[in-house]
């Protein structure tokens, strides 16, 4: 149904496609641009039938810049979108964030006891809590990437963090594009692990495992 609609838009002005459900055709490193899909994020909150899943849809650049992002909740009935350069919207609405907690909270797909490297990321998120003068720190787990995007967004503040590994995973493109365009458009951190520019069209596979991703909702972009 995705591709159906999307298909004129593709014939119109030359775009190429990346989906999670097709074969990448090699076609976003000679266009201008693609469309980044992921028809369904956090299978396993859908399998269980509770909030955590997402529609993720985004416009990015041969030069792997998001310029258009697009997340539908189906849980909540809720849209959140952004247009580079243009601001970021809920449900039509000009998006501001505003951070009431006096805790960090730190969204995850799994438990902190079931992370790797998790002592690591608990010295983390200390030493933010440190910086940030917060009475501690909150885990949020169970959603998919795209939805524990949301909720920094929404539980600030807060982070989502992914450490580099070597294993394949770590989610990929689709689960970062639209979300990266949103969090741009709010002037918050979407970027690699180590602060530096979140490559969305990089070579070889679509994992962005070696890479990790930082995505937090408070000023300080590390």
């Amino acid at each position: 149904l995705i591709l159906n609609h999307l298909q004129a838009s593709c014939e119109r002005y030359d775009l190429a496609i990346l989906s999670e459900e097709t074969v990448d055709d090699g076609g976003r490193f000679k266009k201008d641009y693609f469309w980044c899909i992921d028809p369904l994020d956090g299978t396993l909150a859908f399998i269980n039938k509770v909030p955590g899943f997402s529609v993720s849809i985004a416009l990015v650049s041969r030069k792997g810049t998001p310029v258009v992002g697009v997340v539908y909740d189906p849980s909540g009935d809720m849209m959140y979108s952004a247009i580079k350069d243009h601001g970021a919207y809920k449900d039509d609405v000009r998006w501001k964030i505003t951070n009431k907690n006096k805790y960090l909270t730190y969204v995850t797909d799994k438990k902190l006891s079931d992370t790797p490297q998790s002592d690591r990321i608990i010295s983390l998120l200390n030493q933010q809590v440190e910086k940030l003068g917060l009475d501690g720190y909150r885990v949020m787990a169970g959603g998919g990437s795209v939805i524990n995007g949301i909720r920094v967004l929404e539980n600030g503040p807060a982070c989502m963090i992914k450490l580099p590994k070597k294993e394949v995973g770590g989610g990929s493109l689709w689960d970062f594009a639209a979300m990266a365009c949103i969090f741009n458009e709010l002037g918050l951190a979407a970027t690699n692990y180590d602060g530096s520019r979140l490559e969305l069209n990089k070579s070889g596979d679509s994992f962005m495992n070696r890479e990790g991703i930082f995505f937090s909702n408070f000023a300080d972009k590390r």
